[in-house]
């Protein structure tokens, strides 16, 4: 049996539009807050300080994976960060594949392997995701920023 990659997708933690945005909003307010500080010599070096390290931070973490995808034979295989889990789904058991929005909200947080209410998230950025559940009614919600070609590579590995 090959283990022939029918997808494979890497999510990047600091790549969502929402969150670079709250940054970059917070850098700003440091550096205008530091060009108005005149007077006060120590807190202006902090905040020039502060402002510079959020954008430091912010390119350090647009080339940190959050996870990987995979769909391989019969599996679609999540891998994370160092300590985290590998999660393996086999697609036996999966009686149905949609193609949904990810949520509502508009600022959703980055997660892997979160367990609420039925439903398993997996979630780095973009607004699309493909819910698939299985026979016990659990519920996989996996975030991508390429879903056709996720739910094409799923239901290939199905039949």
């Amino acid at each position: 049996m090959s283990q022939e990659k029918l997808f494979v997708e890497r999510q990047f933690l600091g790549r969502d539009m929402t969150w670079i945005s709250v940054r970059m909003t917070l850098a700003l307010f440091c550096f205008i807050v530091y060009y108005l500080n005149v007077d006060h010599l120590p807190s202006r070096q902090l905040f020039f300080i502060v402002g510079s390290c959020i954008i430091v931070v912010s390119i350090v973490m647009m080339y940190l994976v959050h996870y990987k995808t995979d769909v391989v034979n019969n599996n679609v295989v999540l891998s994370g960060l160092w300590s985290t889990r590998l999660v393996k789904i086999d697609l036996s058991s999966i009686v149905n594949v949609e193609k949904k929005p990810y949520s509502t909200y508009v600022f959703n947080n980055p997660v892997y392997n979160l367990h609420k209410n039925g439903k398993i998230r997996f979630y780095s950025g973009g607004k699309d995701a493909v819910w698939l559940t299985d026979r016990d009614g659990l519920v996989y919600i996996i975030g991508t920023h390429r879903q056709e070609e996720l739910y094409n590579a799923i239901q290939k590995a199905k039949s």
